[in-house]
């Protein structure tokens, strides 16, 4: 089926408006007319060339629409469900048998490799191969396919044009507090970065009773929002900041999140928690030689921990539907730092990104 596409010719773009042909739907695939999709940091970095991305190709991974088809065996999805698209994941692994997908140990060829596991593509041009499947969905077009363990069923009321960036950014932030660093009422955060995802996690610390929210980021704009959003405090990330977060909590923060991967304020973040303090890294840095020295008898004295954070350790199936609750209640509310375009208008919205004038830009499709 044609469908038009944002197709990425070669690395860094620009990406060009082009009319592609979409497959039917194979066993376990869903195909979907695409309404809405955010544009995350990933599609960027992955859009250089990284991670060995072929190119022609089609990109985004944070797509929602209507079903358009579903392939053999689809039973719980059909053909006119709203749905939102996410990161996809094997179901039969260890991590995926515990409730862990997004620690698939196929999460790498699932996700990032812009093909089929047989090799093939969903999306051909001119009858040649475009690089898809993407995140499994490739949803920066009006037709993406995507399978059943990444594709979930929303109401019919739904507003895909606002939770698009919930399969993606959205669940990072907001999970990496509430389910990787498990926030509790009472605790305090600090998180550096208030993009998309850093403001997420920052409506994650307030949905957890956070007691104190600091939120670290050198855009002025970005931090009066942060305030607006209910930041109990913010600081501009120079000099010292971890001094500057102990002048407001003398005894350290219980939760250090990292969103912007700026090694020079990420290093400092050792010194920000509290006893038994833990730090999640959510920011991919600029190098990937990037390393985060820790001091090793301090973090024994007081019981620091360190991890790595994907996707806001979310299930999907279970945690996204805890977050469209979440924003039907008021306490989510992304509309407050999303800004939307038309499909066509996408090179426009990365050079806003770029610049400050969007923080989580969303394409809509009619």
């Amino acid at each position: 089926m044609q469908a038009t596409a944002a197709v990425l010719n070669q690395p860094n773009g620009p990406f060009s408006i082009e009319q592609v042909d979409v497959a039917e739907p194979l066993a376990g695939e869903i195909r979907v007319a695409i309404k809405a999709v955010g544009i995350c940091h990933t599609d960027l970095v992955i859009a250089s060339g990284a991670m060995g991305l072929q190119f022609p190709a089609v990109l985004g991974h944070e797509g929602a629409g209507i079903v358009d088809a579903v392939g053999e065996g689809v039973t719980d999805i059909k053909a006119g469900d709203k749905v939102l698209l996410t990161f996809n994941s094997c179901g039969a692994c260890k991590p995926c048998s515990h409730d862990e997908p997004a620690y698939c140990n196929h999460f790498v060829p699932l996700n990032m490799v812009a093909v089929r596991g047989d090799g093939s593509t969903r999306i051909t041009r001119d009858g040649q191969p475009v690089s898809d499947n993407f995140f499994g969905q490739s949803s920066f077009a009006t037709l993406a396919i995507a399978n059943q363990r990444n594709v979930l069923k929303v109401d019919d009321d739904a507003d895909l044009s606002v939770l698009a960036p919930l399969g993606c950014g959205i669940q990072t932030g907001a999970g990496g507090v509430l389910r990787s660093l498990a926030a509790k009422p009472g605790e305090s955060l600090v998180v550096l970065g208030a993009g998309a995802v850093g403001l997420s996690a920052l409506l994650g610390g307030l949905i957890a009773e956070c007691s104190a929210v600091i939120v670290v980021e050198p855009q002025e704009s970005r931090r009066a929002l942060a305030t607006e959003l209910g930041a109990t405090h913010v600081l501009d990330g120079q000099g010292d900041v971890a001094a500057a977060v102990r002048a407001i909590l003398p005894e350290g923060a219980d939760m250090v999140i990292d969103t912007s991967g700026f090694m020079p304020v990420v290093e400092q973040s050792v010194n920000m928690i509290a006893n038994r303090g833990r730090i999640g890294l959510l920011g991919v840095p600029g190098s990937l030689d990037a390393v985060l020295p820790v001091p090793v008898v301090q973090f024994i004295t007081q019981g620091g921990t360190v991890r790595g954070i994907i996707e806001g350790d979310s299930d999907p199936h279970v945690f996204l539907p805890e977050l469209i609750a979440h924003h039907k209640a008021g306490r989510l509310p992304i509309e407050r730092f999303s800004k939307s375009y038309r499909l066509e208008d996408i090179n426009q919205a990365i050079d806003d990104a770029h610049h400050g004038k969007a923080i989580k830009a969303i394409l809509l499709i009619d």
